[in-house]
């Protein structure tokens, strides 16, 4: 296959846990109580942070209520007067190496010293990324972000999520979605902010000032709770890294059968009724560990979102072009080279004009019902024309004629897949926010990489810096835009913009209206953070977006 599927995290192991959070450190003892139970986390007296992990916001998704809508949990079982809060609970299933159970529907709470339930200390709220099929809530640490909240004077309260991935949070096909068992893991994601708004006060943070946020198909996640305003009374902003609603693919029940009966097929308890039309009886009495080995089997491709008139009503550009969507703040922005994580390198691969179009033809079909065959093919031939096999104009961008030992076809078809699935779906997003007024701000991360010089500015690299995971070597100009950054995310998390003049000094970030479409470019080197016009290559990306439909935005 040419173009891997979105995030697939089997090639690349890296965009897993990039940083383990560390709870090793000098500590005492944090409480609150929720209800009749005393919560015991952590206090990190070197950070200087408080710490309450694992805490279940719905409940087991087991038995019953595998594959099923997640259950909202306020308060634990009368019983429970008492809960150890002090590590993380496990991740949700997923194939990695990563401590995993079913049992899995947790926050991680995380806030300053001193903080009490009178602080009302704004909220960030972290959606992890992985493809929707990897990662979990500790796969990063926040402590970084939060002492800079604390050191500018805006400290905030960081809760992070899990949800359930792969099968069990984005099963497929007709059963599923007959008994709203698709879209899961959004489903999660929304119970959670949920529980945020019931308990979050208790931890010292204000339910009416939540910001969520994530990276990758984190951001895709978040900003789907967008679509539908589904976000209503949950938050009253978000910050989208690298993923829009429509960046990834989705599907219909009906092209998903085949993978689920597969599935099914390979769970040996259930293989006799896979093709019955009735398998959830068998699937939610079989033990986790038999689900899990048929996983492994038949592998992670095809586990994605449904359109099901529920929680994605329609494709996002059809929602789009109605206004059916939140129209609160938000920050989106890519990096500039989306697509070379996504393209395997090959040396002996031709990545001929063909061999782009097959690859698309196949990752397209089949075409929604009002759009042709002869559409998409005739569309990615014009996208073939206005993306020319010219290594000066292919991605990772400003390398001139450079190939990297590959194919000048490998750079041609990275700047495609990045187009296709990154920056136009960003800017349709933007454009369609602009045109109801809706107070949003745009970037461009251009902050370059050594690494590995062939990936260019790459999908992974965002998070470390408004994370403030970047280290300062005393040469580069990373830590200082790690700094800019958290003060925009941060700035953005306590006033819904980014701009209050607190922390570094930065260039003021415009908002993105439909006059404008500015965006500010984030770069560290020679005053490289400015705003600068949202029009690069703007006749491939109109071409995609003219009719949205045909790339399943």
């Amino acid at each position: 296959m040419l173009f891997r599927l979105l995030y697939l995290p089997l090639f690349f192991p890296h965009l897993l846990v990039t940083q383990a959070v560390s709870l090793s450190r000098r500590t005492s003892s944090a409480t609150v109580t929720l209800g009749h139970t005393k919560v015991i986390g952590t206090a990190n007296l070197t950070t200087n942070i408080d710490f309450f992990g694992g805490v279940p916001f719905a409940s087991s998704p087991l038995g019953t209520l595998r594959f099923e809508a997640p259950v909202l949990q306020t308060s634990f079982p009368q019983n429970v007067t008492t809960f150890d809060a002090t590590a993380f609970g496990d991740a949700c299933i997923q194939l990695s190496h990563l401590k995993v159970s079913e049992d899995c529907l947790k926050v991680d709470i995380f806030r300053p010293a001193g903080t009490s339930a009178q602080s009302n200390l704004p909220v960030m709220f972290w959606i992890h990324g992985g493809g929707l099929k990897t990662g979990g809530s500790p796969g990063i640490d926040p402590s970084a972000l939060i002492a800079r909240s604390v050191i500018r004077g805006t400290p905030i309260v960081y809760v992070a999520t899990n949800y359930r991935m792969g099968p069990f949070g984005f099963p497929v096909g007709n059963e599923v979605n007959v008994t709203g068992g698709v879209n899961l893991g959004v489903k999660d994601v929304l119970v959670a902010l949920n529980w945020v708004q019931a308990n979050i006060q208790v931890f010292g943070g204000d339910p009416t000032k939540v910001t969520i946020f994530g990276e990758s198909a984190g951001a895709t996640l978040s900003s789907l709770t967008y679509m539908g305003n589904h976000i209503a009374g949950l938050a009253r902003g978000a910050i989208f890294a690298s993923g829009s609603p429509s960046n990834q693919k989705a599907g219909s029940a009906p092209e998903g059968q085949p993978v689920w009966e597969r599935f099914v097929g390979n769970v040996t308890s259930c293989a006799a009724v896979a093709t019955s039309g009735s398998t959830l009886g068998c699937m939610k009495n079989v033990s986790t560990a038999e689900l899990l080995e048929a996983y492994a089997t038949v592998g992670e491709t095809g586990w994605t979102l449904i359109v099901d008139g529920d929680i994605l009503p329609a494709l996002p550009s059809v929602l789009f072009a109605q206004g059916d969507f939140a129209k609160l703040p938000f920050m989106a922005g890519d990096v500039l080279d989306e697509g070379t994580l996504f393209v395997p390198q090959v040396p002996m691969q031709s990545y001929s004009s063909d061999m782009i179009k097959a690859a698309l033809t196949q990752l397209y079909s089949p075409p929604v019902p009002s759009v042709t065959d002869d559409e998409l093919s005739d569309k990615i031939d014009e996208l073939l024309m206005l993306y020319p096999d010219d290594p000066a104009l292919g991605s990772p961008y400003n390398t001139g004629n450079e190939t990297f030992g590959l194919p000048s076809g490998w750079k041609r078809s990275t700047s495609i897949f990045g187009d296709l699935h990154f920056q136009s779906t960003r800017r349709l997003w933007m454009q369609a926010a602009a045109s109801q007024s809706s107070p949003i701000y745009s970037y461009l991360f251009t902050q370059p990489q050594t690494e590995d010089p062939s990936l260019g500015v790459n999908h992974k690299m965002t998070k470390e810096f408004f994370f403030g995971l970047v280290q300062d070597d005393g040469v580069s100009s990373d830590a200082a835009l790690s700094l800019i950054m958290m003060d925009y995310w941060l700035s953005f998390a306590n006033s819904l913009d980014p701009n209050d003049r607190k922390g570094t000094t930065r260039p003021a970030w415009g908002r993105y209206t439909a006059a404008n479409n500015a965006i500010l470019q984030l770069n560290g080197q020679d005053n490289g953070t400015v705003m600068i016009k949202d029009d690069f290559r703007t006749e491939g990306i109109n071409a995609i977006n003219e009719n949205p439909l045909i790339f399943y935005h």
